[in-house]
């Protein structure tokens, strides 16, 4: 089941748990506006070249569409729409005053030099800003993009608008960029690990985990839960995949992946088949890269007592259903990924007030916003009687359908 189906879905089921009337269900599926956009560029050696760039715009009834923007050869439609209904969701169950955006560009940034990736995002930022803004969609990094992409569409957004730093997050700090930013995402997977041991009366430090991916998530996710304590028994990425049942030694790790070495060249673990990782035994299992990774073929194996997601949609639906009857406790991905949105709407906040916050400050914010908001998926667990999925959809599209209605949806 592709991500747009596997999204619809437990929207659905999230809409039928709180008994939605239907025209309003249907009204909060459709996505506020879609763009697609040719993108042609002159190349280092004077060919051209041309790429298919996307942005889609869900819902702006909690405030302005929010979303990132990846560079990735499979970006195509019905990836973009799912991820910017999820951030839909994603947003209200965190309780940031945003609705949902996705945007992308079909191409392989590892291909192309940072001059041609530059003239890209010049090109693309051209085409479509005059539907972005401030207040109204506010893109930042994803897949394949970051700080440095963020700032050429700042540049570019403010040659048309003047100097409008709140219109993208995720750039760098000289730029109006947030302390505790590019360690966001993973920060907010280490307290939302944090709350969901502690609901089972267990804690980082007394548990082993296994991390599928080691970009920006998966790294700073793998050094915040060591220092915690956390056992970190195997990681993988494109690279290769490691294990060492004594704990990874991370700190050591970091250093031969900043230098640039491949991670089954680290001296301090043993190679081993990355098809074994998502099912190595663990007391906690981290996917951290692409979505669909657990499905029906591997999900009966996985020995993981809890999945955290990182990634967007790891977990198709059937392999959740597989994980539910094994007893496995999943926490979703618009739930345990949104330590970026969240810190991302404090950036944002910080750009609109001209008024900037230290790392402290952030960090404490962030834990506040991902406890207060795992309380709140608990609760609607528990008077939905559903899974922790479930809950969270709930949670998010509820306070989407309220707001839509309270803004009088059929005048």
């Amino acid at each position: 089941m592709n991500a747009l189906a596997a999204t619809n879905r437990n929207f659905r089921q999230a809409a039928r748990l709180l008994g939605l009337d239907s025209k309003l269900e249907k009204s909060l599926l459709i996505p506020f506006r879609e763009i697609k956009v040719e993108c042609t560029i002159p190349k280092d050696d004077g060919t051209l070249a041309s790429f298919v760039g996307f942005r889609v715009q869900h819902d702006n009834s909690r405030g302005p569409m929010k979303g990132g923007i990846r560079y990735h050869p499979e970006v195509d439609p019905d990836e973009v729409n799912a991820l910017a209904q999820l951030m839909t969701w994603k947003t209200a169950v965190a309780a940031v005053p945003y609705g949902g955006a996705k945007g992308g560009i079909g191409c392989s940034p590892g291909e192309l030099s940072r001059s041609e990736l530059e003239r890209l995002t010049r090109v693309f930022t051209q085409k479509i800003h005059d539907l972005i803004g401030i207040h109204t969609d506010v893109p930042a990094p994803d897949m394949g993009t970051n700080s440095q992409t963020m700032a050429w569409i700042l540049d570019e957004y403010s040659k048309f608008h003047g100097h409008s730093p709140a219109v993208v997050t995720g750039k760098p700090i000289d730029l109006g960029g947030s302390l505790g930013r590019d360690a966001a995402t993973g920060r907010g997977v280490m307290y939302a690990t944090e709350a969901l041991l502690a609901e089972h009366g267990k804690s980082i430090s007394g548990s082993n985990f296994v991390i599928q991916g080691f970009g920006n998530v998966g790294s700073w996710a793998a050094q915040l839960i060591h220092e915690k304590g956390g056992k970190i028994i195997a990681l993988g990425d494109v690279t290769g995949s490691i294990r060492n049942k004594d704990g990874l030694d991370i700190p050591a790790l970091m250093k031969h992946r900043n230098e640039g070495a491949a991670l089954k060249d680290f001296h301090g673990a043993e190679v081993m088949d990355s098809a074994e990782l998502l099912v190595h035994e663990c007391d906690v299992l981290i996917p951290c890269a692409l979505g669909g990774v657990l499905n029906r073929e591997n999900a009966p194996d996985v020995k993981a007592r809890f999945i955290i997601e990182a990634a967007n949609h790891p977990t198709d639906p059937e392999a959740d259903e597989i994980l539910a009857k094994k007893g496995v406790v999943v926490l979703p991905d618009i739930y345990a990924n949104s330590g970026g949105v969240i810190v991302s709407y404090f950036e944002w906040v910080q750009n609109i007030q001209g008024f900037m916050w230290d790392e402290e400050k952030v960090n404490m914010e962030l834990h506040k916003y991902m406890n207060s908001s795992f309380h709140h998926i608990k609760a609607m667990c528990k008077s939905q009687d559903c899974n922790l999925r479930m809950g969270a959809f709930s949670l998010g599209v509820n306070r989407v359908a309220r707001a839509t209605l309270l803004r009088g949806w059929e005048a």
